[in-house]
């Protein structure tokens, strides 16, 4: 176990970085902010000289991996960090300087037991992106397909257990302080990036991840995820096939291959829309890196280590929340935030719709260029506290991958508004999923599973109570009372030992005036 020592130290060498970076002002400055967390921070700062525009993104950077994706995560809660931190921390960059190939190459064949030439005709010794738990190399298969190899940077496997230890252990302490700090659940926000973390550790996972994507997208023209290799993965490698693109967010060389970049935009939108709500699975790290336009301006993804799911009740509620936001039915909105539990029961629907109306109502007076789901998700956190509403987890990945997949569709198309393209796409879901013959076929479903399930619902009573036997039915026995029933609640042995010497003693009285004669 790391001594209480270890983890102050640790944080204490972040926080002079974080310093240095002007990182730790807004933490001092927030009113929320406990004083022994403002104490540490004065501490980790002295001496330092701060810029005056904080750079969150390049402070996360300078710590290294750990902090990388930790700072990915906290770009989903601009109700701990703010809206100003998150939005810089989307920029952050999972960039750092490429391991050695000698490394590269010792970790494919360890990892495989085996040559790299068995494996691979040739392989790229320059990586063609080297992010902070693996590169990626270009590569061709002993079979002749190009492909590109994600290798694990060797010992971040334990680099991030260590950081990770420390960061449940800073998280325990913050939330036993109570107050603004315990009802942002910053255990269950670490809990959850661990989670994340440990599924980018197992590449397997990430393959897994990439092929339910690609299945589920499978009839979705103009969006493709490429097949994975896998006789050449495993934990530490993946191997996939080859993307020959454009990176989606070169606006310039996009345009110059004769792109349609609002169709491109409008795409990219009903592909998000298709996996999050129609399957309850998306890819969630839609950053600029990760997505390419092939030549003919199929959208093809990479990097599935972050993958956010949703369960069908908890689609149904988003998609009511965003229509009912866009037509201005806030009572409805509000009732669902009760029905989800998301809202305490004390608290009023009407005062939670009025709060909903003081969100929604700025942006439906706007004109449709300038309506923002980013906004809406801003205002949506800014009522939070006010509600006493906790964090949901399941709705973090999705509240980025929205914000993260406006800011790209925004930069193909400037005038693109997310709730003109997602509009009549939730709508169609809405009737499709929740109208009358959907309802009517949902009851049909329920009922058929029922009655199938019946004939082994009768199996177990009749297991849980068999039939009688040839034997004759048992005579009904008397109540008899237990010594050690007694004993727990009468008086025990000096009750027994004092009914006897009674019992003696009444006795001898009855000899003694003849009555026993």
């Amino acid at each position: 176990m790391t001594r209480p020592s270890t983890h102050l130290l640790r944080l204490l060498r972040w926080g002079r970085i974080l310093a240095r970076h002007g990182a730790l002002r807004g933490i001092e400055r927030d009113i929320n902010t406990p004083p022994q967390v403002r104490r540490l921070c004065r501490i980790a700062r002295f001496g330092t000289m701060q810029p005056k525009v904080p750079d969150y993104a390049g402070a996360f950077q300078a710590i290294g991996p750990a902090a990388i994706k930790l700072g990915q995560a906290l770009a989903t809660r601009p109700d701990i960090v703010g809206e100003d931190v998150a939005r810089n921390l989307l920029s952050l960059q999972d960039d750092l300087p490429p391991v050695d190939f000698v490394l590269i190459r010792r970790e494919i064949e360890a990892s495989f037991g085996k040559p790299l030439e068995s494996l691979f005709r040739s392989v790229n010794e320059m990586p063609v992106g080297a992010a902070s738990i693996a590169q990626v190399h270009k590569a061709v298969t002993t079979d002749g397909r190009t492909v590109a190899i994600k290798v694990q940077r060797p010992g971040i496997r334990d680099k991030l257990a260590r950081d990770i230890d420390t960061y449940e252990w800073a998280a325990a302490h913050l939330e036993a302080l109570g107050g603004e700090a315990a009802r942002l659940r910053p255990r269950l926000v670490i809990a959850n990036f661990k989670r994340w973390t440990a599924r980018e550790l197992d590449l397997r996972r990430e393959a897994a991840s990439a092929s339910e994507l690609a299945e589920a997208m499978q009839g979705h023209a103009g969006y493709r995820v490429p097949a994975i290799d896998w006789d050449r993965t495993n934990g530490r490698v993946m191997t996939l096939d080859w993307v020959e693109g454009t990176k989606i967010s070169e606006i310039e060389a996009l345009r110059a291959a004769g792109h349609d970049l609002p169709r491109l935009a409008g795409r990219l939108v009903i592909a998000f829309l298709t996996q999050a709500i129609s399957h309850g699975n998306f890819h969630a790290d839609m950053h600029q890196g990760n997505l390419f336009v092939e030549a003919d301006g199929t959208i093809a993804a990479i990097d599935f280590g972050i993958m956010g799911r949703i369960d069908r009740r908890a689609r149904v509620w988003l998609a009511e929340i965003l229509y009912g936001l866009t037509t201005g039915n806030y009572r409805r909105v509000a009732e669902i935030h009760f029905e989800a539990q998301y809202v305490p029961s004390y608290h009023s629907v009407d005062e939670f719709a009025t709060a909903l109306r003081a969100v929604g109502e700025p942006m439906r007076g706007k004109p449709v260029s300038e309506l923002s789901v980013g906004q809406m998700l801003d205002g949506l956190f800014a009522i939070t506290r006010d509600f006493d509403m906790q964090t949901q987890p399941h709705l973090l990945l999705l509240q980025k991958t929205m914000v993260m997949v406006e800011g790209l569709a925004t930069q193909l198309d400037p005038s693109i508004n997310m709730w003109d393209v997602s509009g009549p796409f939730v709508k169609g879901w809405i009737r499709d999923e929740l109208g009358p013959e959907a309802a009517i076929a949902e009851r049909v479903r329920e009922n058929a599973q029922t009655l199938l399930r019946l004939p082994d619902l009768v199996r177990r009573i009749e297991d849980k109570f068999p039939a009688k036997g040839g034997a004759p039915e048992a005579p009904p026995l008397p109540e008899v009372e237990l010594i050690w029933d007694r004993r727990r609640t009468g008086g025990g042995w000096l009750g027994y030992a004092a009914a006897l010497a009674a019992g003696g003693a009444a006795m001898w009285g009855a000899q003694a005036l003849g009555w026993l004669g």
